[in-house]
């Protein structure tokens, strides 16, 4: 975040992701809760805003942002693998032309990233961390290429080690409110909310 001038990052816990098959994907509740415990003391908002937004795709929820809180200086942020798979996304042009990116280069996947469709793209409007700090010198597209000390964690063989993470971290009791949604940040709305509407 301090690389890049930001005051905090929106971390957007998906409902469901197009490119992933459903059955890879835990329980929204387990995924959102698994992210405010890795959030915990950062200025990082876990949220599943997309349910409110009801959108599916990334170009999508992010027109619905930007006019929902049009004060706010939004980048988008995304690792190396994203950015190998990213012209696979519905109006992956329109998302670089409405915020800057910046992209967090992963082990294994910048090489791929680096030759990607999507990168042939946006390699022209290339900018510096220290560029993409002073936001009124600049406008989307604009993308910058972070590299900080590797993790070498990868969180599909994390997932694999526990198959039952997500049933551990909601509680095996649900009578004891252990297993409670979490009341996400952003909205203040529990995931139940939302599925009742």
């Amino acid at each position: 975040m301090d690389a890049l001038g930001l005051d905090e990052v929106w971390w957007l816990v998906s409902p469901g992701n197009p490119l992933k098959p459903r059955d890879d994907m835990a329980d929204l509740r387990a995924r959102l809760k698994s992210a405010e415990k890795q959030a915990r003391r950062a200025r990082i908002v876990p949220t599943a805003i997309e349910l409110e937004l009801d959108t599916r795709y990334t170009v999508d929820t992010l027109t619905k942002l930007t006019r929902r809180y049009p004060k706010r200086q939004f980048l988008w942020l995304m690792g190396a693998d994203n950015l190998a798979q990213f012209h696979l996304w519905k109006g992956w042009r329109t998302i670089a032309r409405t915020l800057p990116i910046a992209v967090i280069a992963r082990p294994g996947y910048n090489a791929d990233a680096l030759a990607s469709p999507a990168m042939a793209w946006l390699r022209r409007y290339s900018v510096s961390a220290v560029g993409i700090r002073k936001r009124g010198q600049w406008s989307a597209p604009a993308l910058v290429f972070l590299r900080f000390d590797p993790d070498h964690r990868s969180a599909t063989a994390i997932r694999r080690a526990n198959a039952e993470w997500a049933r551990d971290l909601l509680g095996h009791s649900q009578g004891t409110g252990q297993g409670a949604s979490p009341r996400e940040r952003l909205t203040f709305r529990r995931i139940e909310d939302w599925e009742e509407a």
